[in-house]
């Protein structure tokens, strides 16, 4: 996969400006620990939900194992930090997770997407997650079934935002790619793409070894910022969850994915004062978009700096 440098420091360039921008708002005072931790929230689910399109929109593998990979990330970073209680620490759990996921997914990607595939990979995607999950639940070093407490907070927003800006930088690269290309035809139709000589089955593992090693990163910021997980945090809901907000966003829309996670983000904490009604306002507001929109926020397009400049220059002449 060759770097897009243009692409990648034009991006780096807004994202930085975005960086100062909210700092200056926490500073003074415009953004507060409520919002804050809304926004922290926001972005782990962009990461997730950034991963999981890759597997889904760009691949065209149906996955529900996502909420597997993020445990393994979760699991790493508690029991790392606990152990080694530094900054240090913390950044060679991520790592190490990242590593143990990219693992594990391969081992199921070899095992699963040579003879499977649309809904018969679904479930055996959410059965592998379930099996990571029991594992998890009956060892003694992951605390079983009552979790890990007393985590130490490494996280906080500028890290998750360093992190959204990375991941996203690192996938929408790939997708670009002649990589992309490749995992693209794939998805639009697998016969054709295998008589011109692409390997599938190796695209749509790095697909879904990518969504994987992303989710971890995910997971590890969840259990440092939180400080609090249980097996019972990564069962099917969340990896439903995480589907939901790729669909909502629109399948195959790196763009609709930020604008969902968002959506959904501020919809959720808005609720919150709604007490028990709160899932049920939640669940019509999502019915509702989904009747009136059903290609997703945003269906599958993408926001496009050349295409900004490009309008804005057309205005200018005008």
């Amino acid at each position: 996969m060759k770097a897009n440098w243009k692409y990648i420091l034009s991006w780096l360039a807004i994202m930085v400006a975005g960086f100062y921008l909210i700092n200056t708002l926490i500073m003074v005072g415009v953004i507060d620990d409520f919002i804050e931790n809304m926004l922290v929230t926001i972005g782990i689910n962009i990461i997730l939900a950034s991963g999981l399109n890759l597997i889904i929109g760009f691949s065209g593998q149906f996955s529900l194992g996502h909420a597997g990979f993020m445990a393994i990330g979760a699991y790493t970073t508690a029991i790392i930090t606990q152990h080694i209680n530094s900054e240090l620490g913390f950044i060679a759990s991520v790592l190490i997770g990242m590593a143990l996921a990219i693992i594990i997914a391969a081992i199921i990607g070899t095992a699963t997407f040579i003879r499977l595939k649309g809904d018969y990979l679904a479930i055996a995607t959410l059965g592998a997650a379930e099996i990571i999950r029991n594992i998890i639940n009956n060892l003694k070093i992951t605390g079983g079934s009552a979790g890990m407490f007393n985590i130490p907070q490494f996280c906080s927003w500028p890290t998750v935002y360093i992190l959204v800006c990375l991941t996203t930088i690192v996938l929408m690269n790939f997708i670009r790619s002649r990589d992309g290309r490749a995992i693209k035809a794939v998805r639009e139709d697998e016969i054709a793409a295998e008589a011109m000589g692409i390997n599938t089955t190796k695209w749509k593992l790095a697909a879904f070894v990518l969504g994987g090693a992303t989710a971890a990163i995910a997971g590890s910021l969840q259990a440092s910022y939180v400080q609090t997980i249980s097996p019972s945090n990564y069962g099917i809901m969340e990896s439903i969850s995480i589907l939901v907000i790729v669909v909502l966003g629109g399948v195959g829309s790196m763009t609709g994915t930020f604008v969902a996670a968002t959506v959904l983000g501020i919809l959720d904490t808005v609720l919150q004062n709604f007490g028990s009604l709160r899932m049920v306002i939640y669940a019509i507001a999502l019915i509702l978009i989904m009747i009136f929109k059903p290609s997703g926020l945003l269906g599958n397009w993408e926001f496009s700096l050349k295409n900004l400049t490009r309008r804005f220059g057309k205005k200018e002449r005008g």
